[in-house]
Parts: C-alpha cells; structure tokens; sequence
C-alpha cells in the first residue's frame, strides 16, 4: 500500500494529487514519498486500489414525496436501525445503520435560506447547490476515503460546521439532484426515481400541511406553483436516468376520485442494467391483467389490479408493473407475492415479512410500500452480487 506523507496536512492512506504554486521538493524512501514546501496546497486524495469500493445509490425526488419512508424500508433490509450520528450534531440529516449510510443532498447547498432569498432562487435551482463539493465527496466516499461533508441545517435555514462520513458498505445519496450532475451518475451503482403525480402530490400535501402544519389551501396552492418551474427544469428530468421509477398515480378504479387515498402505483425497471433483473408478474416478457381478489386476498371496494407488461420509457426498454388500490390485510400479502418471480428475497414470504414488519410505515396497505420493499430486496441483491464479483475478479485473473 502506498502512504503520503505531506507535513502541512494529516497523513492519509491513499495517493495524492497536490497543487502548489511552485514545484515541491521530492524525496524517496522506501514506499513513502515526503513533499516539503512551506506553501499552503490543495489536496485531492484517493483511496488505495486495493481497498474496497463502497457502493452508492441514489435516490431522487421532490420534497414530501415519501423519501425518508423509503430510506427506513431500505436500510431496515440490510438489518440494524438507521439513526443519526452518534455524539454529532442533533440537526444532522445524516442516517447510519450497520451497512449503510444515508446522506441528504441538501447538506450541499451552497445558499443558506437567507441567501437564497437574497439571490430569488430555491433549493431546486443548481445554482444554490454545490456539485463540484458533492462529486468530489461522493467520489472520494466510494473510493474509501472520508471526508467533512457540510450540514444544512433545516430547523434554522443555515450552513452548519462539517461532519466526518467514513466510508460505508452502502452508501446512500437522497435527495433533490442525486442524478442532476453527470459527474455524480456516473458514480451511481444503481438509481431510482420516486414520481409523485402533481395530483397525487396536491392532495398529500393538503392533507400534511392542513391538518399537522394549519397552512391555508390558498397558501399550499401557492407554495406548489412556485416550485413548480423550477421542478420540471431541474428534477423532473432526472427520472429519464433512473434505473427503476416508482410511479404513483390517481386510481383508475374509482371514477373521477380526487381524494388521493386509494393509488396506482407504477414500478418502471429499466432492461440491461448490470446486477438487476426486473420482477416479472407470471410469465417474463407477456403482458398480464390480473384481479386477485377473491378467495385468498380480501379487498374492500374498489377493490384491487395488477399489470404487467414490456414497454418504453424515454427510449429505454422496460418492464412495468402496476398495483391499482390496496390491501385489507398484510399477512394475505404472501399470495401476491408467490406469483412474483425475480423477487431476489432470501426465503418465500420475505417481502411480506418486510411489509408487516414496518405495517406502520405510510403506504403500507398499497403499491408504494409494496413496491419500495421489493427495490430495496433488490438492491440487497445487487450489493451482493457486485461485492462477488470484485470477491472473485483476482481468482479469475490468478487464473488467467
């Protein structure tokens, strides 16, 4: 392994790149090499080759579309509970459980809210965001390296002091521009997309922001419209990047329904992705309409459907399935889930052991809690499979 040595900053595992204003001097000795200047320099560091990748995954959507619920449904998948850094700062938006890490990508906004305000932009603008810092970060996470990532502050709108992320097994990047920046998808082992219609979204935050929050329906109108050039220019776009889309629509079961309590929800799986293969409904490839209420699912009016089908989404082949309404009981769960193949659970009624563990979680009793739980096995196996193959590369070149 080689070190560096540099006498003006602390010693890292790893090689560097350093820029100076003028050349430094050199010397050799053994495996170390020793810069001494005098001069202050930046430093780009990256791990050693023979240290293992973190994975990373993305995760983007508007605010208030089910972010953090989909977060507790994944890393609950790895096991241990996702909580915020232990003896850090209080307000950190930071989630670390025994595999995985969850950072919030609003922690590189380069505009506190004051100025924001200041400049008319909002969160959703690149230019309040910092992407040259979340590359670099996120780069550097999944080489092995840590670093002092910046905190946003939600509860005070401000730009609080650094905190050290390790880098982890899985790391997580949530948030509103996780695939904005073709530096940082790059970066991506895989990808989703959580696409809240504007009617779904309406009627969610209507609901949040009347009842808990005591907004007026004039000034929750007023809130969407304003964000709303800003989230078709700057994070709508990102779904066409997405590996896997989960769609959540109005009800096509009861006619003219505008309450947004019973959901179709889409889950859209991109073909020829490397370590996924897309769940298909009875037989891969056919398009399926299915109907299972009856005997062994109990559904109360409207009732519920399942779609399968190959399709196309923004040029790229895929697979769509589709759950319109909801469940009455989760246990009754495991008869949909027997006629799903390519599932990637370890043992049969595993997403309906994961469904009743989080019963409480919102959208547990329709497609996007369903549907959150079978990405998140999924991404379990992608992990899996990723960390055999780099297990077995040198066999396979020792071999060679």
């Amino acid at each position: 392994m080689a070190v560096c040595t540099v006498y003006t900053a602390q010693s890292l595992n790893s090689s560097c790149s350093i820029s100076t204003p003028s050349k430094p001097h050199l010397r050799f000795h053994q495996k170390q090499v020793i810069f001494l200047t005098k001069r202050p320099r930046k430093m780009t560091c990256s791990a050693s080759s023979d240290g293992e990748k973190t994975v990373v995954i993305g995760l983007a959507a508007d605010s208030g579309c089910g972010k953090s619920t989909f977060m507790r449904r994944l890393t609950s998948v790895f096991g241990g509970a996702a909580e915020p850094p232990k003896g850090g700062n209080p307000d950190s938006n930071t989630l670390i459980s025994d595999m995985t890490t969850v950072i919030c990508l609003d922690d590189y906004h380069s505009l506190d809210r004051t100025g924001r305000k200041e400049k008319g932009v909002t969160a959703l603008d690149p230019r309040a965001n910092d992407f040259d810092l979340m590359y670099e970060q996120v780069k550097a996470i999944k080489d092995g390296v840590p670093v002092d990532k910046p905190i946003y502050n939600h509860v005070s709108g401000l730009l609080d002091p650094p905190e050290v992320i390790k880098p982890p097994k899985i790391l997580v990047i949530e948030g509103l521009h996780p695939m904005y920046d073709e530096r940082v998808r790059d970066l991506l082992d895989f990808s989703i997309y959580l696409d809240i219609s504007n009617e779904v979204k309406f009627a969610w935050k209507i609901q949040r922001d009347m009842a808990e929050r005591g907004h007026s329906l004039e000034s929750i109108k007023a809130s969407i419209e304003a964000r709303k050039p800003d989230f078709d220019a700057y994070i709508d776009p990102q779904k066409q990047y997405a590996d896997a889309v989960i769609e959540v629509l109005p009800t096509q079961l009861i006619p003219d329904d505008n309450e947004g309590k019973v959901l179709r929800v889409r889950l859209i799986m991109k073909e020829g992705v490397k370590n996924f293969n897309p769940v298909y409904l009875f037989d891969e490839g056919s398009t399926i309409s299915w109907i299972p209420c009856g005997r062994k699912l109990t559904c109360s009016y409207p009732g519920i459907k399942f779609t399968y089908g190959p399709d196309t989404y923004f040029g790229n082949e895929v697979s769509v399935l589709e759950m319109d309404g909801q469940f009455d009981r989760l246990d009754e769960l495991i008869y949909v889930e027997s006629h799903l193949s390519n599932l990637s659970s370890k043992f049969y009624g595993e997403v309906t052991q994961q469904m009743l563990k989080h019963a409480d979680f919102p959208g547990s009793n329709n497609g996007t809690g369903f549907f959150q739980t079978i990405v998140g096995l999924k991404i379990r196996d992608l992990y899996e499979q990723i960390v055999a193959s780099r297990a077995g590369a040198p066999v396979a070149a020792a071999k060679a």
